[in-house]
């Protein structure tokens, strides 16, 4: 099978992690949204399977977790009317949970905003973890059963940072694109003993609008959304794993994965296209086939 040359491969997923869209990388790079498309996969499921393998035993003290949402083919009241809509069209949402130290996203999950995803979500970032951790989440109910059911009343510091949000300024139809006002916020323990000065989302948050920065397929009022849900997990993995590991931190002049110590260097694109090669299936020999000769 012909494959594009490294470099190029380099430049098109570069540019699916900073923020262009699938068509104009087409462009820009001069090879067909077919091949984008295709690499896209290919390196998606080759990252989810990496930061599976790579992303554990982590030795996290504060993590913080949050929900983003996007939509895929049409928004949820939009489904119904849509033409022709495929598995998984409507409102999806993506979980996350970042190391309030290392900034690492040590888990993420793509579902619904529901109390099984909760679990399904909070049960894989117990898997990853090797220590007691204080965990922060925003007030979303399906959190307290997900907690209870995953890390029980004793293996966990657990607290909810509930903020309260009011229309304080301006003129309704003006803002109708503008977040409301936070006008406050309360902070619940839960379960354990929280440090109530680490009780916060903000670190979580802020990586909410790195991923729509970096994403185009979550940037909101265009036509740049996901049209089918396996490709809106694909970019999700391409991003969780250049962000932790190729990407380094304006802060801590480091790779997230090297702040939390399971990684020594920082790692390329290249090197992540090399093992993406090395993984993937050897084509077979094609066989041959002898005519029988009358004798």
């Amino acid at each position: 099978m012909n494959k594009l040359p490294i470099a190029k491969r380099v430049q098109i997923l570069s540019m699916l992690c900073e923020g262009s869209s699938m068509r104009s990388v087409s462009r820009v790079c001069d090879v067909s949204i077919n091949t984008v498309a295709k690499l896209l996969a290919d390196a998606g499921t080759f990252c989810a399977a990496f930061h599976d393998e790579r992303v554990r035993n982590l030795t996290s003290k504060r993590v913080q977790c949050d929900e983003i949402w996007s939509f895929v083919y049409a928004k949820n009241k939009n489904v119904v009317d849509a033409k022709a809509p495929p598995k998984g069209a409507g409102d999806v949402w993506t979980w996350t949970a970042i190391d309030a130290d290392t900034k690492l996203i040590c888990s993420w999950a793509v579902g619904q905003r529901d109390a099984y995803w909760a679990a399904a979500f909070l049960d894989d970032l117990k898997g990853r973890l090797a220590t007691r951790v204080q965990l922060t989440t925003d007030g979303h109910k399906a959190y307290l059963t997900a907690v209870e059911s995953v890390f029980g009343g004793t293996d966990i510091d657990f607290a909810q940072l509930v903020k309260i949000y009011g229309d304080v300024r301006g003129n309704a139809e003006e803002r109708r694109y503008s977040p409301p006002d936070c006008i406050g916020v309360k902070k619940m323990p839960i379960v354990g003993n929280p440090d109530e000065a680490h009780i916060s989302t903000s670190y979580v948050e802020r990586q909410n609008l790195t991923m729509r920065m970096s994403m185009k397929r979550f940037t909101r009022l265009s036509n740049a959304f996901s049209k089918k849900l396996a490709s809106h997990r694909h970019a999700l993995a391409l991003y969780f794993t250049f962000y932790n590991w190729t990407r380094i931190h304006k802060t801590l002049r480091v790779t997230p994965a090297m702040a939390a110590g399971i990684s020594d260097r920082l790692w390329t694109m290249e090197e992540i296209i090399g093992l993406m090669d090395e993984a993937a299936p050897k084509p077979g020999r094609p066989k041959t086939y002898k005519k029988r000769i009358a004798a």
